[in-house]
């Protein structure tokens, strides 16, 4: 009709305007005449429908068949424009099925073949649509109808879940079975594109158990044998989403579901800890047992490979008592029968991790754990100090003790390797006295009962070591340490609380031996002087490994006992004759 007006109006236009100085010319207004003659011959009958289609999506997973639910939006209309029906302006789709004369003839044959979001233009003759009686007052007798319909959706009740998957991870160690926990994320559409619903937009997980009803039917089939990672996409029919009803909201009745899914994270509530050794040292003398106190670095992320945390972002151990409770259990128990060095993977349901709740940040709620421990080292509280020889010099008779003056070598390090320090780099030894709590005690007590010459290989726990402090930028705290240790040379010290002893007899004159200038009383100069001399010839011995002077000044202070700094003769005693001072 509108190509008749405007042909109509261009005859008029012709006639005014239109000269003809060619042939050319003459031809385009012959065209224009014949055309505006067909416009006024009586129209031509239909004999079946006429299909054209307006729009065809790039991608047609389906065409309908007969036998199949369809939902479709249309307008009818008669040849000359004017509206007699349209499923838009009752805000409803019109749902039937097809080919089994719920339609007019002519829209059972023309829905045949169309694909979801096709739009085809359909003129119907009235023998294939309401006839010679036509539709009451809406449709008069033997009208041509024309119907621009838009396919939404389409099913067959014999349909099933289908499954397509675009993306499997390389790994799969398992997958979803009934009654498992999972938690995914996912967009719902309609057949037709519509978004309904996304877990996405939600910043949350759809979390859920799988296989025992909490879902429509067509979600509990479409998740089972997904992976880890895996991408598939979900499409059901509504027998097996949200029926004829609908949601009441978002989805309309008989609506086909797709649900783009990716699995995030999976477990049973059976499950325990899955422990995936990675590195065992080949040399283990001892694996941990509750009770021991570990130092372990760490990384932490969930099934999916999201990352939550690090020790070593923090360039520092974990450090915590083992099968005590300390920490969640799944890794109270994955930290047991571990060797130091030894790197294994624990993957920890949630149940033993953060539970449902998890901790609100990083960790969601129900998901599964992944760590991948380093063990640094370990030990109990109860360790001692473990000692091997690993030479020994034949003559072996003179051995260390204490009040000895020692002087020896040692390579230091942690139990991973990591080296702290070596005399050797510095080119001299270290010099302490046994039992003067110059070292630590580990070191103190691998040191004893050594000869000069012999080597050591010392494992010492903090508690014998540094502590749970360590030393700042040296030492972690709570660590064991490693030495190797070799005896250079050794002084025999003093018996236990001397620090000056006499090698010879005691002169029965000692206190007017020391008063040089015979006054009767003894300065401190005289009393320096007077040990001194002992000690050069031979007749006396200062403990080795302290200050000559130190000793001197404090053997005089004792004996100075009213503090005016002279001694008298009343004052000096030898030790044998007062207990309480150890000076001579």
């Amino acid at each position: 009709t509108s190509a008749c007006t405007l042909l109509r109006l261009r005859h008029a236009w012709c006639d005014r305007h239109f000269k003809m100085n060619s042939w050319a010319q003459g031809m385009i207004y012959l065209a224009v005449l014949v055309a505006f003659a067909a416009c006024d011959a009586p129209p031509v009958p239909l004999d079946d429908i006429v299909i054209e289609k307006t729009f065809v999506p790039e991608q047609c997973g389906r065409a309908v068949k007969v036998g199949d639910y369809v939902r479709y939006h249309y307008n009818g209309m008669f040849p000359d424009g004017k509206k007699f029906d349209s499923s838009y302006d009752r805000g409803s789709t019109y749902n039937v099925y097809v080919g089994k004369k719920q339609l007019i003839e002519g829209m059972d044959r023309a829905l045949v073949g169309m694909c979801v979001n096709e739009r085809r233009l359909v003129k119907i003759p009235p023998q294939l649509a309401y006839g010679k009686e036509g539709y009451g007052d809406v449709i008069p007798p033997d009208s041509i109808l024309h119907f621009d319909v838009l396919l939404l959706d389409v099913w067959n009740p014999e349909d099933g879940v289908q499954i397509n998957t675009y993306h499997t991870p390389g790994n799969c160690s398992r997958k979803v079975e009934v009654s498992d926990y999972v938690r995914y994320h996912y967009n719902g559409t309609l057949l037709d594109g519509t978004l309904f619903d996304s877990s996405h937009t939600r910043l949350r997980t759809y979390d859920t158990y799988v296989g025992i009803g909490w879902l429509i039917a067509g979600m509990d089939q479409g998740l089972l044998g997904m992976c880890v990672g895996e991408r598939r996409i979900i499409t059901m029919p509504p027998s097996l989403g949200y029926g004829s009803n609908g949601d009441g909201s978002d989805i309309p009745g008989q609506a086909s579901l797709v649900f783009d899914v990716v699995l995030l994270d999976l477990h049973n509530p059976k499950d325990g800890i899955s422990i995936d050794n990675q590195v065992v040292p080949d040399n283990c003398l001892r694996k941990s047992v509750a009770g021991d106190f570990i130092r372990y670095h760490y990384n932490g992320s969930l099934l999916d490979g999201t990352f939550f945390d690090s020790s070593y972002s923090r360039n520092r151990t974990y450090d915590t008592y083992v099968g005590k409770g300390y920490v969640i259990g799944g890794m109270d128990e994955g930290l047991i029968g571990v060797c130091i060095g030894e790197r294994r993977r624990i993957t920890i349901p949630p149940h033993l991790g953060y539970g449902e709740e998890g901790t609100g940040t990083k960790i969601p709620g129900s998901a599964v754990l992944v760590f991948d421990i380093h063990i640094i080292d370990f030990h109990n509280p109860s360790d001692k100090v473990e000692i091997s020889t690993t030479y020994k010099p034949e003559a072996c008779e003179t051995l260390t003790k204490k009040g000895d003056f020692v002087k020896y070598h040692y390579n230091a390090s942690l139990m991973d390797g990591n080296f702290i320090d070596s005399t050797y780099n510095y080119g001299k030894t270290y010099n302490i006295v046994l039992g003067a709590n110059q070292v630590v005690p580990g070191m103190e007590e691998g040191l004893m009962e050594m000869c000069v010459g012999e080597r050591r290989h010392l494992v010492i726990p903090p508690h014998l070591g540094y502590g749970e402090r360590g030393v700042d930028g040296e030492v972690p705290g709570s660590a064991v340490l490693i030495f190797d240790i070799e005896l250079i040379e050794m002084e025999v010290g003093l018996p236990d609380g001397y620090m000056f002893i006499w090698n010879d007899e005691v002169s029965a004159n000692l206190f007017t031996e020391m008063d040089a200038d015979k006054d009767l009383q003894v300065l401190a100069s005289e009393f320096t002087d007077y040990i001194l001399r002992q000690v050069n010839e031979g007749k006396g011995r200062l403990a080795p490994g302290f200050d000559a002077y130190r000793i001197i000044e404090n053997m005089f202070s004792n004996q100075d006992r009213n503090g005016d700094g002279k001694i008298t003769e009343e004052e000096f005693k030898l030790k044998a004759d007062e207990t309480s001072h150890d000076e001579l």
